[in-house]
């Protein structure tokens, strides 16, 4: 049986959570979800320069978590701007806002 996973710790909720491709009907769009929790270790990684190891501590999950999770972003954001898709922003499971950094 798996462990129980750790909620994520979250300092900040997006105030745009839909991005699609300009001149294209929402109709002929495929969509793509990013998790706060994956926006949020994109934020404090790739925006602010944080190390993965200050960052897994700040969000209160592991280093390996950490990769994991920008992993998965990165690919979604590529896959929605080589093939034109839109990007939804939504809570996860395991989101849990801490209110700052």
């Amino acid at each position: 049986m798996p462990r129980p996973r750790k909620f994520r710790r979250v300092g900040f909720e997006p105030g745009v959570t839909y991005f699609k491709p300009r001149g294209v009907p929402m109709f002929n769009l495929g969509e793509i979800r990013l998790e706060f929790s994956e926006v949020e270790a994109l934020r404090l990684v790739d925006l602010e320069g944080h190390s993965q190891g200050e960052t897994a501590k700040k969000m209160g999950i592991s280093q390996p978590t950490l990769n994991r999770l920008l992993k998965v972003a990165r690919q979604k954001i590529a896959d929605a701007l080589v093939n034109g898709k839109a990007i939804r922003i939504e809570k996860d499971v395991f989101y849990k806002n801490q209110g700052g950094d």
